[in-house]
């Protein structure tokens, strides 16, 4: 496995621009060449004097790449100079060789067209106004008789006319640069941003980090107001990661068949919402809270819809996220789902090896294990943790009067139903004898109390022969305790209270130290 770096290069290395500014002086040198063999116009300045200053232009370009090569980083001052000595040799090539009437000016637009598209669009204007000053400064020099050569008729409407072709040719070419090196920076950045995302799914092993993962990936990239990933499940969908949203426990839906969810999942694409109708979307309307501009992205791993992701790129009402965005977006989803699919056989893998032979209940060590690691994660994220210690009242009487065959069914249906109430991210698990215990992460200690309610009242309407019904104590991490073992008793004493006050019923551990416990249901 190699980790993935991503330093911020240019898209032209240095050393790539310093060889074809070589090749363009080079070129230079032989289009001279051919032009002295071709051209009798060229032949107002002698071979001797033309190949002596070039040869010394290419030279002073060779030393000028030693020095670069030498001084590192520091050579990109060298490379900004050596356009500048370009400037004078073709200024003084063009005089050289006829001034208004030289054949070579049309080297002065390549220069400026190389440096735009090589170096950068401030560059290439930066040379086109150094042209422009060289052309003007060997005009009023040859009018002021400083130069052998002295204008000729209407040469200065000419040279403001070439001037004008310079700076339309500069503006022109770094236009064209400057968008197409916005693109490509813009897909650069696309492909280090996935690739970042793609080394940490690699380093990660369980769904909600998956999760976490993608959601942290999305928003820190385009910046994305709220973000919500929302998985499919047995009883509908539910909240594995998010971000701007305040952590509670929804019930499990399904989305109807007018939902934007629905749509999305048999479109096979996504969908860009402008609006909730909560008539409609009630569960996401519910979980995104007056959101605008929403992108849907579903989330497809084995031919099948494992779930959504739920962004709010925050722009003003009316506008539409770009396409650009929409792409990348899909592309980050599509790789998180392959994760999250593996992530969720691996888990099964383990449950399998670490579940309850008669409940197929994950047991006792799976649970721990899951209660350490998600203690950890909420250190890393500051999300609490809650615990619900379960036990089923008077179990020990089913057993005397009904038999342990009877007994089993009892801890088999309770099971089934505790795993069929709660959220995809909690983890239920038997405990020991007749007590189970239910992580539930990313909660309130309220929303926790109100799925411990919902829990409590699923098992009271169970239907079979024998009446059941269950007390649960709840503890929050960090509110109540302070690693594992804390939260454990916490919950325990706050389960013990519920025993005393009278069974069937909800008690919430109030605090650390001293726990007042209040209890809630029907008595």
């Amino acid at each position: 496995m190699t980790r993935v770096t991503t330093r911020h290069h240019d898209l032209v290395p240095l050393a790539d621009r310093i060889r074809y500014m070589q090749s363009f002086r080079l070129g230079a040198a032989v289009l001279l060449l051919a032009s002295w063999l071709t051209i009798p116009a060229v032949h107002a300045a002698t071979f001797s004097l033309l190949g002596l200053v070039t040869a010394g232009y290419l030279l002073l370009s060779l030393a000028g790449e030693a020095a670069w090569r030498a001084l590192g980083r520091r050579g990109l001052a060298l490379f900004g100079a050596m356009l500048i000595v370009d400037g004078v040799f073709l200024a003084w090539l063009v005089y050289a060789t006829g001034a208004a009437a030289s054949p070579l000016r049309g080297l002065i637009l390549l220069h400026v067209i190389a440096v735009a598209l090589l170096a950068s669009f401030r560059t290439g204007l930066k040379i086109a106004f150094w042209h422009s000053l060289l052309a003007l400064m060997t005009y009023h020099a040859q009018e002021a008789g400083l130069l052998a050569v002295a204008p000729t008729g209407p040469e200065f409407q000419r040279l403001v006319m070439e001037i004008v072709i310079v700076w339309s040719v500069a503006i022109a070419t770094s236009t064209y640069a400057a968008v197409n090196e916005r693109e490509l920076r813009r897909r650069r950045y696309d492909l280090e941003a996935l690739a970042r995302l793609a080394f940490r799914l690699e380093t990660t092993a369980e769904p909600p980090a998956v999760g976490e993962a993608l959601v942290e990936a999305v928003v820190d990239d385009f910046s994305f107001k709220r973000a919500a990933l929302i998985v499919a499940g047995g009883e509908g969908l539910s909240l594995l990661a998010h971000h701007g949203l305040e952590p509670s426990v929804l019930a499990a839906e399904t989305p109807g068949p007018d939902s934007v969810l629905t749509r999305a999942a048999t479109g096979d694409e996504s969908l860009r919402v402008s609006h909730l109708d909560p008539d409609r979307d009630h569960w996401l309307a519910t979980l995104l809270p007056g959101c605008r501009n929403l992108l849907i992205v579903p989330m497809h791993a084995e031919g099948r819809t494992i779930g959504f992701l739920a962004v709010e790129h925050g722009l003003r009402r009316g506008s539409r996220i770009e396409r650009r965005v929409v792409a990348t977006v899909e592309r980050f989803t599509s790789q998180a789902a392959l994760a999250l699919n593996n992530a969720w056989l691996v888990e099964q893998v383990r449950r399998l090896a670490g579940s309850d032979a008669l409940t197929g209940l994950p047991n006792r060590r799976h649970f721990e294990e899951t209660l350490d690691r998600e203690l950890a994660r909420s250190l890393r994220t500051g999300q609490p943790v809650n615990l619900l210690m379960l036990d089923i009242d008077r179990f020990k009487t089913i057993n005397d009067m009904y038999g342990h065959q009877m007994g089993d069914a009892v801890l088999r249906a309770v099971a089934m139903r505790l795993s069929e109430t709660v959220r995809i991210v909690d983890v239920v698990a038997r405990y020991g004898g007749e007590e189970f215990a239910i992580v539930v992460p990313d909660a309130t200690t309220e929303d926790a109390a109100a799925l411990a309610e919902r829990v409590r009242s699923a098992v009271e309407d169970l239907d079979g022969p024998v009446p059941v019904t269950v007390s649960i104590g709840l503890a929050t991490h960090p509110t109540h305790a302070r690693d594992a073992s804390t939260l454990l008793e916490a919950a325990d004493r706050a389960l013990y209270e519920a025993k005393r006050s009278g069974r069937n019923r909800t008690a919430v551990c109030q605090d650390e130290r001293h726990p007042t416990l209040k209890a809630a249901g029907d008595g």
